[in-house]
């Protein structure tokens, strides 16, 4: 039998609202709904229609899809981002032009002489975009633009030297690579530069560090990549690419020539368009593409919080890789070891993890040489001293030029990771393999 509660529910009471004044109420919410839609298609109007607006746009959501893995919309089309790239990089360098023009009216008149025979000084100095979003100042001497994707390039047939303990800073980063010349003593008399005496660089006919190419040569490769390739710091029988054509030819007993594409201040696309210019020329076998975590942003960031623009780094190098497989062409990627990677704590995950994961590549074409590294590094330690503990310094890098590139000795550790990877990828049908007896090497000569 159902008992029925006869408790008094609880009931509660709405105070009523005029109707005048909820009709009143009603409209108003109406009326800013509709100021809040029209305010958001202004704003729409207007990144559409201003240079400043569109790169805004397309940084927000390059920051969305960083920060949240948010898809490009439909809108966002290459082209798109190509187009808000080209406008940010353009207007950096505009507002870059003043503070380099401040920057050497401020300088005393020797390191203004300085500025003028590098050919840095406001009327002379390139501007160009350069190590992924950066404005850089090169030496319009040593330097040339590049309107076709690379942004500039090395001038042939130029030496040039680099300069340390420059403390003027030009308002952007600048980079005292100047010529050498006949001139230079004068130029830094009374300033506080000094010159790299083992930097001396040569350029050949193509613009690019190391000997005459050889598109005749059994063997033959292209590396690309910045600073690290390059050789910073380094004379041109020491860097990397070099290094790596007297191991190939050393293993594989043939004439083998190798490019070195590596530009300083390069970032992904820079590599690409580098290859697209040579390729055609030179016909390689295999391709090396060297990458630091500056190519996808701050360094530190990249490196030691995995924070960092890896969709467009990405998209570069998807298209260095496409270009190389549809001509048949092994394309290796090798991540640049970071020094702090070595002597301190090892944040792998980050970088190159995440490189290796954001790549449509066989495992094969990836290379880390950083367990290379890390064994060379103990191999330089002095009979006696404890193993367990890492120094804070490493013979590996350039650190008594307090720069964290590859030494002589760390170039010659890279070519030997990377050139044993390559012969095992060449394996025995690698061209030229075994053409003559290998003998002794006779540095940047063809034998």
């Amino acid at each position: 039998m159902r008992i029925r509660d006869f408790r008094r529910r609880s009931v509660r009471h709405r105070q009523r609202v005029l109707g005048f004044m909820e009709r009143a109420a009603r409209h108003e919410r109406l009326f800013k709904r509709a100021i809040l839609a029209l305010t958001g298609v202004v704003l729409i109007l207007i990144l559409r229609a201003f240079p400043w607006g569109r790169y805004l746009s397309a940084s927000i959501d390059n920051w969305a899809r960083q920060t949240f893995g948010v898809a490009p919309g439909p809108d966002r089309s290459r082209a798109g981002i190509d187009a808000s790239w080209r406008i940010f990089r353009r207007r950096e360098i505009e507002l870059a032009r003043p503070r380099v023009e401040r920057f050497y009216a401020e300088s005393d008149p020797a390191f203004q002489k300085l500025l003028r025979y590098a050919g840095m000084d406001p009327e002379h100095g390139l501007l160009r975009w350069g190590n992924y979003n950066w404005t850089l100042l090169l030496s319009s001497k040593v330097f040339e633009p590049d309107d076709a994707g690379r942004s500039y390039r090395m001038r042939p047939r130029v030496r040039s030297i680099w300069l340390r303990n420059v403390a003027m800073r030009a308002g952007v980063p600048a980079f005292y690579l100047v010529p050498d010349g006949p001139g230079l003593a004068e130029a830094i008399r009374g300033t506080t530069a000094i010159p790299v005496e083992s930097s001396r660089q040569s350029t050949n006919s193509w613009g690019l560090r190391g000997p005459e190419p050889e598109p005749d040569a059994p063997l033959r490769g292209i590396v690309l990549g910045d600073s690290y390739m390059q050789g910073m710091f380094l004379g041109d029988a020491e860097t990397p690419p070099e290094c790596l054509r007297r191991y190939l030819r050393r293993e594989l007993a043939t004439r083998v020539s190798i490019l070195n594409a590596g530009v300083m201040g390069y970032s992904p696309e820079q590599y690409y368009y580098s290859l697209t210019a040579f390729a055609g020329r030179f016909r390689p076998d295999f391709v090396v593409v060297s990458v630091f975590a500056n190519d996808f942003g701050n360094d530190a960031d990249v490196a030691g919080r995995g924070v960092g623009d890896w969709p467009e780094g990405r998209y570069w190098l998807q298209n260095t890789i496409k270009y190389c497989r549809a001509r048949g062409w092994p394309c290796l990627i090798v991540a640049a070891p970071v020094e702090g990677s070595l002597l301190k704590r090892r944040n792998s995950g980050y970088y190159p993890g995440t490189l290796a994961n954001i790549l449509d590549l066989e495992s094969v074409l990836f290379l880390d040489p950083m367990e290379d590294f890390v064994n060379a590094h103990l191999r330089a330690y002095r009979p006696g001293e404890r193993r367990d503990r890492l120094p804070r310094r490493g013979a590996l890098f350039n650190d008594d030029l307090h720069d964290s590139h590859f030494s002589a000795a760390g170039a010659e550790v890279w070519a030997e990771s990377v050139g044993r990877r390559l012969v095992l990828v060449l394996g025995e049908d690698a061209p030229g393999r075994g053409e003559y007896a290998a003998g002794p090497d006779r540095g940047g000569e063809s034998p």
